[in-house]
């Protein structure tokens, strides 16, 4: 059966971040079913869901809470537009963000997806800046290694090349500071100590432009689809110190890393900092439907908040903004976390995680085992001495994949770094299996 579903998908569908051909050799997988962290095919073969589903789902597949949410929600208004228009669901969720979030973010735009609530704050900043009659402020500062996205402004302030290169010519032109990124540290050197000496290129950046940037975006802890290289949260303290300083915006995209993932709620409570922008999607609705806000202080409001014949106003818009059903997916979502001690949970599976791969540090080809709370990563490596990594053409991460089907693990390298990020609901042998198939799959994809 997954054989005739998998040939009408390859006639009619084109699949994102895949290169079409794989699929003569590699087979595609037709998903019919899923509850808590399994996947079920049409053919009932089952696998644990050790990515979430691309880093959305947070408790689970199909929970009742959240179910009942969408159903009650979809009897009464789909969707409405908001403009002109508003809907109790969007308020509620509006209110509760605004209280959870890091103290001073005000106000919530909403978008649908990660992507363009990174384009609302790139605009945003730039309006905001243009308003106040600063002109000369339109370039954006990002860090190397970082990825916010693949629409053209998010891919702009996006630096790793496999996204980018092929479409440089159509992207704006921002300024790259070294990342804070602790895997070349040197050795015997704390993540601290490199995070702040890392600082110092970004300090020379804003000495030199600060006075042309709008912002500074940043992936706070974890440079997700950067191979998912982490750094300490100092640096986030020397950034919003620097920002204030130099009156340059700071924009966290905690897309990916929000809602307890690093082990905090939100990534910049590590710092206990308040950026100029949060930008939140994915685990907003708990992997359930497309909504993304982008929230901002008082003072950036403000600042649109005008006569309308001064045409100071923010004429951004999506069709679904807002949407209703979203909204209550994701109140839904954060009532979970709010029912139990989810945090906690996560701390002591994120300590479970970091004992049961412990012994993969000395691995003759492990070059480091990482992590932020319930995002894990071991980065592969050809040689542990001279950390020659394995030629990328050879697709190492690629066979962990195909290997962890094989055993009942959905696994989804990012090149040569095998990464987990299981569901919050994972049970203590569901990822004791995850973890021993990962570690199986490794041994099996370092062999030439």
């Amino acid at each position: 059966m997954s054989s005739d579903f998998a040939k009408r998908d390859l006639n009619v569908v084109w699949h994102p971040c895949t290169q079409m051909k794989d699929h003569e050799t590699i087979p595609l997988i037709t998903i019919r079913r899923g509850k808590g962290v399994w996947l079920e095919d049409t053919d009932g073969n089952r696998y644990i869901d050790a990515i979430s589903s691309w880093w959305v789902n947070l408790f689970g597949h199909s929970h009742p809470v959240i179910n009942a949410a969408i159903s009650g929600q979809v009897e009464k208004l789909e969707h409405v537009m908001l403009a002109g228009l508003s809907h109790e669901p969007v308020i509620n969720l509006s209110e509760k963000l605004v209280s959870l979030t890091p103290p001073g973010l005000a106000h919530c735009f909403y978008a649908d997806n990660g992507s363009s609530a990174i384009e609302v704050a790139l605009k945003m900043s730039f309006h905001y800046w243009r308003n106040m009659g600063k002109h000369r402020k339109q370039r954006f500062i990002s860090l190397d290694n970082s990825y916010h996205g693949e629409t053209l402004g998010a891919l702009s302030i996006g630096n790793v090349a496999l996204y980018k290169e092929t479409y440089s010519p159509l992207l704006l032109d921002t300024l790259i500071a070294p990342s804070p990124d602790c895997y070349d540290r040197e050795p015997g050197e704390s993540w601290e100590s490199h995070s702040r000496k890392q600082f110092t290129g970004m300090e020379k950046l804003l000495q030199q432009h600060a006075d042309e940037v709008c912002a500074i975006f940043i992936e706070p802890l974890v440079q997700c689809a950067g191979n998912m290289r982490m750094y300490h949260p100092v640096y986030l303290s020397l950034l919003r110190e620097a920002c204030d300083r130099y009156s340059v915006h700071l924009i966290a995209d905690e897309i990916a890393v929000g809602f307890g993932r690093t082990g905090t709620m939100f990534a910049c409570g590590q710092a206990d900092i308040t950026p100029d922008f949060l930008c939140l999607s994915k685990g907003l609705t708990g992997g359930y439907l497309p909504l993304a806000v982008t929230m901002t202080t008082d003072e950036v409001y403000r600042a649109f908040y005008d006569d309308y014949i001064n045409l100071t106003a923010f004429l951004h818009s999506h069709s679904y903004t807002g949407n209703p059903l979203g909204c209550v997916a994701a109140l839904a979502t954060l009532e979970l976390f709010a029912a139990s001690d989810v945090l906690g949970r996560n701390r002591e599976l994120a300590g479970q995680m970091q004992n049961m791969t412990r012994d993969l540090i000395d691995h003759p080809n492990v070059a480091d085992v990482r992590q932020h709370g319930m995002i894990l990563a071991i980065e592969l490596i050809k040689n542990r001495e001279t950390r020659e990594p394995f030629p990328w053409q050879e697709r190492r991460g690629m066979r962990v994949y195909q290997y962890g089907l094989t055993r009942g693990v959905f696994l989804r390298p990012l090149g040569n770094v095998v990464y987990l990020m299981p569901p919050y609901v994972i049970n203590d042998d569901e990822l004791a299996q995850v973890i021993r198939v990962a570690k199986e799959g490794i041994d099996m994809a370092v062999q030439d």
